[in-house]
């Protein structure tokens, strides 16, 4: 069975984000990287798979090379080989979609992985688009995942309840937190992941639909307001709640 996972890093969730002096993208000073964490659940639920029927796994990200230290953690988890492509100039989900379903195109999977979404951005339209251009199947928001006898069983969970999903091989399917417990690397892990093959391509030729044209932190939250103490207060809270928070 082939099976592939398409992965990314994003800013650490604890690094301070500045905007950079184009005002259209992220100031990459002292900004730390990690794998995404979704993408990590992803990677934990296709290795299992492997476990389980056998067969391998590549790992697939468009990055730039700095990128290459984050996709050994991949390779660490179990990942047997990986790819990792150039980013297409000024790529957005379009593209970076258009350039992970040309690179599985040749890699001929029966089941992609993905995360349901990147913790930076939070689109959630790549893994949809790459299934779109593949003409496969997609099940997202997965929390629970089984394959038999070329069938793929999946349970999405959303605000409405679950629902369960069956679909014939090929399929891609986008996980949620909780589908499984990403495993812990070693040292032996690490070393191992250092033997296993990196293809490392240039840029396809892909355009972006969608163009950044700035960029702007939220604003900073105001300190709280002290309207006075007792039941004496109730009738002032109760207008700032009304005429400034509009939360009544």
């Amino acid at each position: 069975m082939k099976i592939a996972v398409c992965v990314r890093r994003t800013p650490s969730t604890e690094t301070k984000i500045g905007i950079g002096g184009d005002g259209r993208s992220i100031d990459p000073s002292g900004v730390s990287y990690i794998l995404n964490p979704y993408d990590e659940f992803a990677i934990e639920e296709a290795v299992r798979t492997k476990e389980a029927h056998g067969g391998e796994v590549v790992a697939i990200t468009v990055d730039g090379a700095d990128a290459s230290k984050d996709i050994k953690k991949a390779l660490a988890m179990g990942v047997d080989t990986a790819i990792r492509i150039d980013p297409p100039a000024d790529a957005d989900s379009a593209a970076i979609a258009g350039a992970l379903a040309e690179a599985l195109r040749d890699v001929g999977p029966d089941i992609v992985f993905c995360g349901k979404m990147a913790v930076d951005e939070q689109d959630f339209q790549v893994p949809l688009r790459v299934a779109t251009m593949l003409e496969m199947p997609a099940v997202t928001f997965v929390t629970k995942f089984e394959v038999n006898d070329g069938t793929a069983r999946a349970t999405a969970e959303t605000e409405l309840g679950q629902t369960v999903y069956e679909s014939p091989l090929p399929v891609l399917v986008a996980v949620e937190k909780g589908i499984n417990e990403p495993r812990k690397t070693g040292i032996k892990d690490i070393m191992a992941a250092k033997k296993k093959p990196l293809d490392e391509r240039a840029a396809p030729a892909i355009a972006a639909k969608v163009a950044v044209t700035k960029l702007e932190l939220p604003p900073e939250k105001q300190g709280g307001k002290i309207v006075g103490e007792g039941v004496d207060a109730v009738p002032e809270l109760l207008r700032l709640l009304r005429e400034e928070a509009k939360a009544l």
